[in-house]
């Protein structure tokens, strides 16, 4: 098969959708990959290192995309990619669509297969291409929270851990998953207090067996007075996930009122729409806004701060996914794998995950029965 993998063109993503390495697997396996000049440049991989593998690099996008079969990326198809798709095309990437439901017809319109790494499971139920992706944004997002505090970015000026005697900095941090408890190991870390907010008593009670600190503490959203809670803290980090659905809003534009001036809001979930009523995309460029005196970090892909961990970790995590679409036609390759299955999308101009059909309100239908 033909693998294209394409340069990001999506606002400061660095990462590319194959190292050199799984570049190399591929094509021992006899897949011929092409690679858009310079795709790995943001990750710290030259074109040399790809062609040394084994990839041919080519300049056009449109000479890409036309000899492309399988298309794996890092994010969504922009305008310009969307453009270049046909019913031929297999894309393989992060698709967030749930909050997106132009780009959701546009895709169902041009025909193309895609499949979203956001919701392909595992067997334990687990998101085994999400989950590095989250690691990384849990931990960034502590650490950018903890710089737009400062009262240069903005913030109020707080310091995270304790100095002097004086009580540390204090994160409330909505959802216990990957990235929430990624973003307590940095929290406690950095020597704050850190309250988590988790619906299910068991992963409540895991977490408080792994920090078993007395920084640490678990609550349900019965067990706690919001309104309290929020004057209290310094940070609020939004990490709650409905796979391939919206996120759910967990603050209003009136709970801000309640929060201190200079207080951060960092909204890990924005690309699923985000947790926060207040939430709108930012850029590494441009990254926060204020809004009713409160800094708001909502960056739409963290991860690519750290490109180079980033692409390994996911190129990594992909692999064997890429190579079972490679190895053999769609629906066999479907079948085969239903952990692969869960991640479908879209296919001949049919929306097929119903998560993102509640969260747009339409209809899908069942893979099984269009392919």
């Amino acid at each position: 098969m033909r693998i294209a993998v394409p340069k990001e063109i999506k606002a400061q993503e660095y990462r590319v959708g194959l190292t050199p390495a799984v570049v190399a697997q591929l094509i021992q396996a006899g897949h011929q990959v092409l690679l858009e000049a310079d795709a790995g440049l943001g990750s710290g991989y030259s074109n040399a290192e790809y062609q040394q593998r084994g990839a041919q690099i080519i300049t056009s996008l449109a000479d890409l995309y036309q000899q492309a079969e399988l298309i794996v990326k890092v994010k969504e198809p922009q305008p310009e990619e969307v453009a270049r798709l046909n019913a031929g095309h297999i894309v393989f990437c992060y698709l967030h669509l749930a909050p997106n439901r132009a780009l959701t017809d546009a895709l169902i319109a041009s025909g193309a297969s895609c499949i979203a790494y956001e919701t392909i499971t595992d067997d334990q139920g687990r998101l085994p291409l999400l989950k590095p992706m989250s690691e990384i944004a849990g931990r960034l997002a502590t650490q950018a929270g903890a710089h737009c505090l400062e009262k240069a970015q903005g913030g109020s000026g707080v310091l995270l851990g304790s100095v002097a005697g004086l009580e540390p900095g204090h994160v409330l941090i909505f959802g216990g998953g990957v990235v929430g408890s990624n973003a307590a190991d940095v929290a406690l870390g950095m020597g704050a207090n850190v309250t988590l907010i988790e619906p299910f008593e068991a992963r409540r009670q895991s977490l408080r067996r792994q920090y078993n600190s007395d920084r640490f503490t678990a609550l349900s959203n019965e067990d706690l007075d919001l309104q309290v809670l929020l004057a209290e803290v310094d940070m609020v980090i939004g990490a709650a996930l409905i796979p391939g659905g919206a996120a759910p809003k967990l603050l209003s534009l009136e709970d801000l009122h309640y929060l201190a001036p200079g207080s951060v809001l960092v909204d890990v979930a924005v690309d699923q729409g985000g947790c926060f009523a207040s939430t709108h995309p930012t850029t590494h460029l441009t990254p926060t806004y204020v809004q009713t005196g409160v800094v708001h970090y909502c960056v739409a892909n963290i991860p690519s701060a750290v490109a180079r961990t980033a692409t390994q970790a996911l190129s990594l995590a992909s692999a064997p996914f890429v190579a079972a679409l490679a190895d053999q036609p769609l629906n066999q390759a479907l079948r085969a794998q239903p952990n692969l299955a869960a991640g479908l999308s879209i296919a001949r101009g049919q929306l097929i995950c119903a998560a993102v059909a509640g969260a747009q309100q339409r209809d899908f239908r069942r893979w099984d029965l269009i392919l």
